[in-house]
């Protein structure tokens, strides 16, 4: 199977099926592989279209990308690095996005000020941070009461998470461990399985 360039992924589902988008490789940034894309999106069917999504720690954009191709209502795609920032707004562009905000902005900072609320959020913070921990301790507030959470993590380093949230999926590809989550006030109803 041949490898794509560096710094270029390909939307695999949705109206974007198949469009390859680049991104900045620099600094560390990974665009989550296609199969565990794949797999995550089939974990969000039932609730993606229409939903209003956050793609923290943005990176590549390939998350939010993918849930606007499959029919979300709106992404904001949050990455403190400006370049990247400028490649997912010039992405979005050259597929004619709509109801999308990128942020140049720390991701806490943006939770710890955002009055928004979001179904689906995608948390992949760079590995060798403390930056999920920090994440999640925030992340209750941005959420709406049906939300769903997906964290990427090293499978050496897997993530403690805060009270409140509940397991849905789990699953790893390779050296990655990845999964969905949902929140619920603790003392609130129990969540139903994706």
């Amino acid at each position: 199977m041949a490898t794509r360039a560096e710094g270029k992924l390909r939307v695999i589902g949705g109206q974007w099926r198949s469009r390859v988008i680049d991104f900045d490789a620099a600094d560390g940034v990974r665009a989550t592989p296609d199969r565990v894309r794949q797999t995550v999106f089939d974990w969000l069917a039932p609730v993606i279209e229409g939903a209003r999504c956050l793609d923290l720690f943005a990176g590549s954009g390939a998350m939010g990308i993918e849930a606007l191709s499959r029919g979300a209502a709106h992404c904001t795609f949050v990455d403190q690095g400006a370049r990247q920032c400028q490649r997912i707004k010039s992405s979005l562009l050259t597929l004619k996005a709509q109801h999308t905000d990128v942020v140049p902005m720390d991701a806490i900072y943006f939770l710890q000020q955002t009055w928004h609320r979001y179904h689906v959020v995608f948390l992949d913070p760079p590995f060798e941070s403390d930056l999920l921990g920090r994440a999640l301790v925030e992340l209750p507030k941005v959420l709406h009461p049906e939300n769903r959470i997906f964290i990427e993590w090293p499978l050496r380093k897997p993530p403690t998470l805060p009270e409140g949230y509940g397991p849905l999926r789990e699953k790893q590809a390779g050296q990655v461990g990845f999964g969905l989550w949902t929140y619920h006030a603790p003392g609130g109803h129990k969540a139903a399985h994706a």
